[in-house]
């Protein structure tokens, strides 16, 4: 991807102009020579959002590029490139804003994503199109945001198989590892004897033992920023089973492990002032005569007890120890990420996460934030009335509602049981999978709210130059 992104212009470079609608494209043929002017309007191009158009040189070599964009701020335009333009050296002429330079880096880069670990012929990377820096870009900035996405992908996208607790939690280690993080794993039984019973009763049907992810970065006089992903590495849904069609993605679970590493990598890579703290409860949701019962009664590590009205809303119960510890330590700022409920993804399809907040003001940064990055979250609420949707005759409180309606407030407000009233805390409710292939955005695993989050952090932290 970063390969693909070429640090200067050669005599042979192409140079790529970004039009933006009908009138700019006709001031522009207007001051090319005959045989450009005859070329666009020989082909049509009429500077459709999103289209490109190659312009050939009389003796048949590629004179220039033209590509509509709607936005000098949206990534995505740029990204079909990479996949449609011949081999070479491509530059922006256009004039951009650092923050305009740095979205058409991103894009550029992300157009070049490819998950090919299980393909036994792989495309060469020497017969892809390569783009200059744009010249008011932070390299720096965009760099470790591309890697961070890809490393979200990656992960998801690998299947279970090479991706249970075990292999999440030795990605998390690694990368704790190279920033110079201290991290620790309890695994297991240590898991009971650690006081967190609730991801220990969800992960011990599986043979891969559960195993809470724990690491922190930074100096522990900066601000705390906590993190916390759902790690489950795959979900059948326990003994209340899933149809095999809700089954067949369910590698995406630990989506939201995923995607708090994607924003762990950014902040470390870019040296935030934070000290940062990641949770990630790996577990594998299976079916064994060991697993957990319906009407089960769960302790967790708050002390409430959890009756288990459902065995496939076991992400809540493993975030519930995971997000009690998070609180103990009173962080200044506290994220949650999951690929929670269908519900969320019912509101509001599977490219546009669910935001619940218990600070206006945070949940107003993230939103902003989101904006900015063509990176958009909406907020649901949490609407208190629904927490009697809740409660249990037997246990402190259920983990689901009894009927089918507002199945990510109930979720979120599940959650909430597990956070201080003080803390300001924001869980995220999201798909982490692209459906369909879009330029810059294949099918397969995605982790949404990344480049919101890093740009939010940034400016409540970092005060430095914005990513995108």
């Amino acid at each position: 991807m970063l390969d693909q992104l070429s640090p200067r212009r050669t005599a042979s470079s192409v140079p790529l102009t970004l039009i933006q609608g009908k009138k700019p494209l006709a001031q522009w043929v207007a001051a090319q020579p005959q045989h450009v002017k005859k070329w666009v309007t020989s082909t049509g191009y009429n500077a459709a959002s999103g289209t490109s158009c190659v312009i050939p040189n009389r003796d048949g070599s590629i004179r220039g590029v033209l590509l509509s964009v709607d936005s000098l701020s949206e990534p995505w335009y740029i990204a079909r490139l990479p996949g449609v333009l011949p081999t070479g050296r491509y530059y922006i002429v256009t004039e951009l804003t650092p923050e305009q330079a740095n979205a058409q880096a991103l894009g550029w880069a992300l157009g070049c994503y490819r998950f090919d670990r299980y393909q036994s012929k792989k495309k060469k990377k020497s017969a892809q199109a390569e783009l200059v820096w744009p010249e008011t870009s932070d390299q720096l900035s965009v760099s470790a945001l591309v890697q961070a996405i890809a490393l979200g992908r990656d992960l998801v996208n690998t299947p279970a198989q090479d991706m249970g607790p075990e292999q999440l939690a030795e990605a998390a280690s690694k990368l704790a590892a190279d920033f110079g993080a201290k991290a620790r794993i309890i695994v297991g039984d240590e898991l009971l004897k650690q006081r967190y019973p609730a991801i220990h009763a969800v992960g011990r049907a599986c043979s891969r033992a559960p195993r809470l992810i724990d690491f922190v970065w930074g100096k522990p006089s900066d601000p705390k920023v906590t993190l916390v992903g759902k790690g489950v590495c795959f979900d059948t849904g326990g003994l209340n089973l899933k149809p095999a069609d809700n089954m067949k993605l369910m590698k995406k679970d630990m989506g939201g492990a995923a995607t708090v590493l994607s924003v762990a990598y950014a902040v470390m890579s870019l040296g935030f002032p934070v000290r940062l703290r990641v949770l990630i409860p790996a577990v594998e949701n299976s079916v064994s005569g060991d697993a957990m019962r319906p009407l089960d009664v769960l302790d967790t590590r708050k002390g409430l007890t959890v009756e288990v009205g459902h065995t496939d809303a076991e992400g809540r119960l493993v975030l519930s120890d995971a997000l009690f510890e998070a609180d103990s330590e009173h962080p200044d700022l506290l994220i949650d990420i999951a690929t929670l409920t269908g519900a969320a993804r019912v509101a509001l399809g599977t490219d546009l996460p669910a935001l619940f907040a218990s600070h206006d003001a945070s949940a107003q940064a993230l939103l902003d934030a989101g904006l900015r990055t063509q990176d958009a979250l909406w907020r649901l609420p949490l609407h208190r009335p629904y927490r009697r949707m809740l409660d249990s005759k037997v246990a402190d409180l259920s983990n689901v509602s009894p009927g089918a309606y507002g199945g990510a407030i109930t979720a979120a407000l599940f959650l909430q049981e597990f956070v201080s009233k003080d803390t300001d805390w924001m869980h995220i409710d999201t798909m982490a999978y692209n459906l369909e292939s879009r330029p810059g955005r294949p099918t397969g695993g995605e982790v949404f709210t990344v480049r919101a989050i890093v740009e939010m952090l940034r400016e409540r932290y970092a005060q430095v130059a914005p990513v995108t």
